[in-house]
């Protein structure tokens, strides 16, 4: 029994969307651009990296939804562990966030689900992201 990439379920995903490039990341994985800008990336151990206007991010890692990105802490980074098949849905919706923007389409934050519903992502709290 192989295991399943969880990243490469999460590019299934998100390189299906209207307007998504994707191209190897320069670290490794795959890297996802909306008209020629990047919304984020996935390495090949799981961790999936999105850059965030400052205060989502702040929002996100105080909500427990992410974690501030491992070497660049206080920019607007993000990092979110893919540990299993569970977090697929969650890491799908950070992306989504970050695909709307590129494309202009603006949420009222109410609408945020990856904010407001607590099942949207396990409680991420335990165990840092490796450095």
């Amino acid at each position: 029994m192989g295991t399943i990439d969880l990243g490469q379920l999460v590019a299934g995903i998100v390189k299906q969307w209207e307007g998504v490039e994707v191209r190897p990341h320069r670290f490794g994985g795959v890297e996802f651009r909306v008209a020629h800008r990047e919304i984020g990336h996935v390495h090949v151990n799981g961790v999936a990296d999105l850059l965030m206007p400052v205060r989502l991010r702040r929002d996100l890692v105080a909500a427990g939804r992410a974690e501030p990105h491992r070497t660049q802490p206080h920019s607007g980074w993000i990092s979110f562990r893919l540990r299993s098949e569970h977090d697929v849905p969650a890491a799908v919706e950070l992306f989504r966030l970050n695909y709307e923007r590129g494309r202009g389409i603006v949420r009222p934050r109410a609408a945020l689900p990856v904010l407001t519903n607590p099942t949207m992502l396990a409680d991420r709290s335990d165990g840092g992201l490796p450095a």
